[in-house]
């Protein structure tokens, strides 16, 4: 039994070896012309290996962008004012305000007469927000000096209305509160008016500055001022009063 399965292995062994050299022959050609091809011979396979690079690419690009957004976020945050000093700044604003050439979308041709409470309803923000709201590095604090300028008339000393700045309130607010504590720490200067005083102002001669005179003597019954004992009250309204008071008055 064992004898038979061997010879009819032999044989199959010998009929796949004379077929063999026909099959692998022009198996062996493709192989050897695939191999001389250059790599990039077929444009459409050639191109998905670099997109996929790309991709992971763009990814690990937007990926720092952020992580250094986030830093850049937190940093100025601590120190506001070092914002208006960097590159990007500079990049972004050269040395105009920030508010320069800002203007709000509004329907018809007449702006409205009052900004916009608030841009950032929590975590929605509106469509075109104002120069500050759009800048998140842009923080008002009393000792960013720089910031708090541009929003300061330099021939008034007064502060920018809303209007022409197209800030909102919110940030207006925090823009009077900030220029005004800045003010106080001496962190920016403001004008106090001149007036000169003549002698004639700190004189005690005036009857309203005079000297107050001795009160008279009264004798029992007298009212202090005259005109009050001529006065009499009206009935009616004496009656209200007590029925009012009654369970007070004596």
């Amino acid at each position: 039994m064992h004898w038979k399965m061997a010879t009819s292995i032999q044989r199959i062994a010998k009929v796949l070896l004379g077929i063999s050299p026909s099959i692998l022959h022009p198996l062996r050609q493709y192989q050897s012309c695939l191999q001389r091809l250059p790599v990039r011979t077929c444009p459409a396979l050639s191109s998905f290996a670099p997109r996929s690079h790309s991709f992971c690419k763009a990814a690990s690009v937007q990926d720092e962008d952020a992580v250094q957004a986030a830093e850049a976020l937190s940093r100025y945050k601590e120190r506001p004012w070092d914002y208006l000093e960097s590159e990007e700044y500079i990049e972004r604003y050269g040395t105009n305000s920030v508010w320069t050439g800002y203007r709000r979308n509004h329907k018809g041709g007449i702006p409205p007469q009052k900004t916009r409470k608030t841009c950032i309803r929590g975590d929605k923000i509106c469509g075109n927000p104002c120069p500050i709201c759009r800048d998140p590095n842009l923080i008002i604090h009393h000792q960013n000096v720089k910031l708090l300028q541009q929003f300061i008339s330099p021939h008034t000393g007064m502060v920018y209305d809303p209007t022409r700045t197209g800030v909102c309130m919110k940030q207006q607010k925090k823009l009077n509160e900030a220029i005004n504590t800045a003010q106080d720490h001496g962190l920016l200067s403001f004008q106090i008016p001149y007036v000169e005083f003549s002698g004639e102002d700190f004189s005690n001669s005036h009857d309203a500055v005079g000297c107050t005179p001795p009160p008279p003597s009264l004798t029992a019954g007298d009212t202090w001022y005259k005109w009050y004992g001529e006065i009499t009250p009206d009935e009616n309204q004496v009656a209200k009063v007590k029925k009012m008071y009654k369970a007070y008055l004596k």
